[in-house]
Order: structure tokens, then sequence, then C-alpha cells
């Protein structure tokens, strides 16, 4: 019955429901472009070089998609500047405050965990997954299992650089940056990369 974990729960759910729509607009945005479901087709779907040297991911055209995309990661595992839930000079550890020992650890595994799923998600669908930085010697000796850790932790290197750099949003920023600038942003990117594909003849079915 404290009120500090009420609050804290609360605020945990709104944020996720908030930045989680971007996070699907994103997502389409991405299938759109594989034109597959498949995360192995996503990956092979960056599986060319412009010019030959330059790695054609998907965060390259889709830039913006892809800050959506990492900042909402930041949100959605309440990590900092996102970290309203347990925001200690506010509600004192939020829902965090009826919980010790065990289950307090259980709750940071599952933290870490989420990290890790999301800076996966990021390699396939921005990072190009398994594949090298360039299509020649040395970076073709690495095995694709070797690029994946690396990606992953490239990733997880920007979610601690993060925590370290930027302070804690308030609640009220949090979600008007979800709500008013995120959500615009992804619906727009998505109905012009959904034009463009249409427009130019590049969606996947066509090129096949």
């Amino acid at each position: 019955n404290s009120k500090y974990a009420f609050l804290g729960g609360l605020r945990a759910a709104a944020q996720m429901i908030s930045y989680e729509v971007s996070l699907g607009f994103v997502l389409v945005t991405v299938l759109l472009c594989a034109g597959s479901l498949n995360l192995t087709d996503i990956v092979r779907s960056q599986g060319h070089y412009w010019f030959g040297v330059i790695p054609a991911w998907y965060c390259i055209p889709l830039f913006p998609m892809f800050i959506v995309f990492f900042i909402s990661s930041l949100a959605e595992t309440n990590r900092s500047p996102f970290d309203i839930p347990e925001g200690e000079s506010e509600i004192v550890a939020g829902f965090f405050v009826e919980y010790s020992s065990m289950c307090y650890v259980l709750f940071y595994l599952g933290e870490y965990a989420n990290m890790f799923l999301m800076s996966g998600l990021t390699t396939i669908l921005f990072l190009g997954g398994w594949l090298p930085l360039f299509p020649f010697a040395p970076f073709t000796w690495l095995p694709g299992p070797v690029w994946f850790i690396l990606k992953i932790c490239f990733c997880l290197w920007f979610f601690l650089w993060a925590r370290a750099t930027f302070p804690r949003y308030r609640y009220d920023q949090l979600m008007r940056l979800g709500w008013k600038v995120f959500l615009p942003l992804s619906l727009g990117w998505l109905v012009l990369t959904a034009g463009a594909l249409m427009a130019f003849g590049w969606l996947p079915h066509q090129s096949s």
C-alpha cells in the first residue's frame, strides 16, 4: 500500500505504452523495406553494399527511425535518462520500495536482459545483423556470430554512455517527447517511406 510503489507502477505503465507505439511504427517501416517478417530475411535484405564499400544497412536510409528506435529502447528498458519509475528525487525508489534481496536482484537482471534484447533487435533491424562492416578482408575473416556480438556490445556501450551523460527527464518531458515528437515523426516517416517505395518501384516484391 505504498504510494511510492503505486506512482512508480503508474509511471512505468504509461511510459511503456507511450514509447511502444513509436516502436511499432519503426518496426513497420523496416518491414516495408525488407518485405518480410522473418528476421533472417531482414538481415539478408541489408546484405548489399553501395559502390561496393558502403554497407546498405537500414540505419543509413532510415536514420531518423534508427534514432527514434534507440531512444525508445532506452525508455522501454527504464534506463537513464528515462528511469522515471524509480526516480529517487521524487518517489524514493518507485516500484523498488517494496522489493529487496532476491526480488530486487531479479528486477535488475530483467532490466539488463532487456538491454541485451533491445540491442540485439537494433543490430538485426538497423545494423546488418551478422554481416561484416565491409565486404573484403580482414573484415570478412571474422565469422558472423562475432560480428553480431560486437554490434550488440556497441549498442550496449551507448546504453551505458547515455546513463553516464544525461540527467533524468521530468515526467512531463518524457510524455511530451513520446506523444508530441516521436509519434508524429515515426508516423510521418512511415508514410514517406511507403510513398517512396511505391513511387520509385522499390518495393521488395517488385525488385525481385
